[in-house]
């Protein structure tokens, strides 16, 4: 559904990512693990739009978007969740969620989109009318993958879901993420800070150090391999 080939990013005269390649097939959870300042989160920015790549190629369903502004990324199905979640929190729970509506016309899909992030998330529908700068770590990060399922993605990245969240809400938040793969069939790509929790909700994997690509396979073999378990599993 994605291939990355060959990218490059610099900031500056500083690489981030140093040509890395990478395929997620449709349907699937893929997580990329890395330290800070691994390019994970560059990744995400550049395949969004966010970034521009200094050499490479990004195709989506065939497609190459590697030159495309953000919003025409987005139009073909492809949403980012960033870091730091990225609320208005000026806006009411329902004027974000519009906002994640913005570029569809159709009034019954965006009807239909509602009503799948309320059974998703029931507590957004709770606090519809709440501004969501007043909503807690947990809900914010509910609202903030809400919002992007409002603009009917094919494939989902998020970028440390777990960032900020009450321990006792980080699980439900993987649940959450897991039922929106399974019961929609939506693509996901995964960043998250937590190896452990990440290997285990995907189905493979991709290892970041300095920007590049060190390790990478089947999600439930990396969880044993000694040399990841010592760097990133606290093993």
């Amino acid at each position: 559904m994605l291939t990355v080939t060959d990218l490059s990013v610099s900031y500056g005269a500083i690489s981030a990512l140093g040509g890395i390649s990478f395929s997620i097939p449709q349907g699937s959870i893929v997580t990329l693990i890395g330290g800070n300042g691994a390019g994970k989160t560059t990744t995400l920015r550049t395949i969004s739009g966010l970034l521009r790549a200094k050499t490479g190629k990004i195709e989506f369903l065939g497609e190459d978007i590697t030159t495309l502004p953000a919003h025409k990324i987005v139009a073909r199905g492809l949403c980012h969740v960033p870091e730091g979640r990225m609320i208005f929190s000026n806006l009411t729970v329902d004027e974000n969620l519009a906002m994640g509506a913005y570029l569809l016309h159709d009034k019954a899909l965006i009807a239909k989109n509602r009503e799948y992030v309320f059974s998703v998330f029931p507590r957004l529908n709770e606090r519809i009318k709440q501004m969501a700068g007043t909503l807690s770590g947990g809900e914010q990060q509910m609202l903030a993958i809400g919002r992007a399922l409002m603009g009917s993605p094919k494939f989902l990245m998020l970028d440390e879901p777990s960032l900020g969240i009450a321990p006792r809400l980080i699980s439900t938040i993987f649940e959450k993420i897991v039922e929106i793969n399974r019961s929609h069939g939506i693509t996901i790509l995964l960043v998250e800070q937590n190896a452990n929790l990440a290997l285990e909700v995907s189905s493979s994997a991709y290892v970041l150090e300095t920007g590049r690509i060190v390790m990478q396979g089947e999600s439930k073999l990396l969880r044993t391999d000694p040399q990841l378990k010592a760097t990133y599993l606290g093993g």
